[in-house]
């Protein structure tokens, strides 16, 4: 076993802090490794919903000049929480559940400025998927002002999953996309709601826009067609606060 400040590397090792109920933000595989230890090590990644990356292992070789029998996981600045637990208790506390997800936002600035705005709009929870998004590190900490630290962080395998979770558990899932037609100041965003964005480059995958219940706009007037999307969730979380009768 063997660890630094922010990895750690070994089947063993890693076996033991997924056991430990430690956070693992990705975990690199030698690619062509299949020993069956590293089979029982991938399952248990797999069943707890962990990334993996298969990579030669010139990169792993890179990370750690030590025998890191194929493997290194990177830990988590915080503890992800499962969605379908967290949702009932803030049913039970009698408040209307207002989470956030987020399609592809991989910018760590973009994504801690985003976590301080929800924390200050009162977002429950956020939701992330396991591949394809900003990794939560000292960086996205500090940008968010210690809100990582605040404000629960849901990572699924898939957001599709989880939205219809969500609007089976009587939330409507609101959509910010330049392609709306309704503008967010003429919706109705109050009771149990979700809102997605989606990443600068691509916005919201069109699996996630052909589920979502409504579709919805900020109102521009300048040449410039989109805001940055850390700006973009600041502004329509907190009309979704103003409307809940902040």
């Amino acid at each position: 076993m063997a660890k630094n400040d922010n990895y750690i590397f070994g089947i063993h090792a890693v076996l033991e802090a997924v056991h430990a109920g430690k956070g693992l933000d990705k975990v690199l595989v030698r690619r062509g490794a299949g020993s069956d230890l590293l089979k029982k090590l991938l399952g248990v990644l797999s069943r707890m919903e962990i990334p993996v990356q298969q990579v030669p292992v010139e990169k792993l070789n890179r990370i750690t000049g030590k025998n890191h029998q194929g493997v290194i996981a990177f830990l988590s600045e915080i503890s992800y929480v499962d969605i379908t637990t967290l949702l009932p208790s803030i049913f039970e506390k009698g408040e209307d559940p207002l989470i956030l997800l987020l399609d592809g936002v991989s910018d760590v600035r973009n994504f801690g400025a985003i976590a301080r705005s929800a924390e200050c709009a009162g977002v429950h929870a956020i939701v992330i998927p396991a591949s394809g998004s900003a990794a939560i590190n000292a960086d996205a900490i500090k940008t968010s002002a210690g809100a990582l630290h605040r404000i629960p962080v849901c990572r699924p395998r898939d957001l599709l999953t989880v939205m219809r979770f969500l609007q089976e558990s009587g939330l409507r899932l609101f959509a910010a996309t330049e392609k709306a037609t309704d503008s967010m100041y003429a919706t109705d965003m109050t009771g149990p709601a979700g809102m997605i964005l989606g990443s600068e480059e691509r916005g919201i995958s069109p699996q996630l826009l052909k589920i979502a219940d409504s579709w919805v706009s900020i109102p521009m007037k300048g040449i410039i067609a989109s805001l940055n999307v850390s700006v973009a969730a600041g502004v329509m979380l907190f009309e979704m606060l103003r409307q809940r009768g902040a």
